[in-house]
């Protein structure tokens, strides 16, 4: 089989559009978070492609003319060395269910799945375990451990009030930060604020981010066309990966969350959390969910999303009753970065204005 193997990027916008063409023809979407693609040509047909986000191989098809002659293992080594020479050497796949079997032959191996639908797996058979290890060495002594996973984007009054509230419950707490740099604030700031947000509460430790924090940002959906469907995937995805490995290292028997007024997403996550924590349908130690009142500010529930909101209008003023100190000083900074930005936008914009009436 003389097959043509090329790298395509998202700026080739036309071979991008033959890309997304040829993956609906395969039941699939393609994934807009997808930085580079493998595409692999027969008698100038597109006959099968994978792409690389970060150290996720997603958007994996292969024409049903051309399987069974192991195409599949040379496209995924093709795609591995990709993402090495990209400098991610950690990898993961999201796949349909029914591949997993291909995956296994290629170096993968699976972590947790949606029974029938998707299948999360990486190219270690022992990196998750170590990590568990990693964590058990922190465990504290207690009979109520404590749990809080949080974007903190960024770290605000309401996120302090949540983890003062849970410690004040627990013999110990453990606070996870997702690591993704998807937010708004890079994961280093965002890190900062929670540890100076936070650096008075004695029975606390803070974890740096881990990848095996699913994020939502980078849980697939391109081959899974309910998005409530692929919400209910990336939930009990997970929450398994948390009660399998993570909650019994570290002894965690509760997990605490903020009520969520806002987002229907995530309170609707918060709901079938206590169901993926408790069920006894899982071989492992339950967990019990607590919720805990968002704290308010004139009756209005403090939010990440509110601050943001603020920051883009410039509400100095307002933001300083939401955020922690730390945080204020730190978003302040961030003003008085684009003040110069705006103020020279203006200037060019008046100065074009002028040579236009010339």
């Amino acid at each position: 089989m003389d097959a043509v193997f090329n790298r395509v990027n998202r700026s080739d916008h036309q071979k991008i559009a033959e890309i997304t063409g040829f993956l609906r023809e395969n039941d699939l979407n393609i994934d807009t978070t997808v930085e580079v693609f493998i595409t692999v040509n027969l008698n100038e047909k597109l006959v099968a492609c994978g792409g690389i986000a970060g150290n996720i191989i997603k958007c994996v098809a292969i024409s049903e003319q051309v399987r069974g002659e192991g195409l599949a293992l040379i496209l995924a080594t093709e795609l591995v060395n990709l993402a090495y020479e990209r400098h991610h050497s950690h990898l993961f796949i999201y796949t349909k269910t029914k591949n997993e079997n291909l995956f296994k032959a290629c170096g993968f191996y699976p972590i947790a799945s949606v029974p029938g639908i998707v299948v999360l797996m990486e190219n270690s058979d022992c990196r998750l375990q170590r990590y568990a290890k990693q964590l058990s060495q922190l465990r504290q002594p207690g009979e109520k451990i404590g749990s809080i996973i949080m974007n903190a984007n960024p770290f605000t009054r309401g996120h302090q009030y949540l983890v003062r509230q849970a410690a004040a419950q627990c013999d110990w707490l453990h606070l996870f930060l997702v690591k993704e740099d998807n937010s708004r604030f890079p994961y280093e700031d965002r890190l900062q604020l929670v540890l100076d947000g936070t650096k008075d509460i004695t029975n606390l430790k803070v974890h740096p981010g881990s990848e095996y924090m699913i994020s939502r940002a980078t849980f697939p959906c391109y081959f899974i066309k309910d998005q409530g469907v692929a919400d209910d995937c990336y939930t009990e995805i997970d929450l398994k990966i948390f009660r399998q490995y993570l909650a019994p290292a570290l002894g965690v028997t509760h997990r605490f969350v903020g009520t969520e007024p806002f987002c229907a997403v995530t309170a609707k996550y918060n709901h079938d959390m206590s169901f993926w924590l408790e069920t006894p349908s899982l071989p492992y130690p339950a967990i019990s969910l607590v919720e805990i009142e968002r704290l308010k500010y004139h009756g209005t529930a403090i939010s990440a999303s509110w601050v943001r909101k603020l920051l883009v209008q410039g509400e100095g003023e307002t933001l300083r009753k939401l955020v922690p100190t730390a945080t204020y000083h730190y978003l302040q900074r961030l003003l008085a970065q684009r003040a110069p930005k705006a103020a020279s936008a203006e200037k060019n914009v008046i100065s074009a204005k002028s040579s236009a009436l010339l």
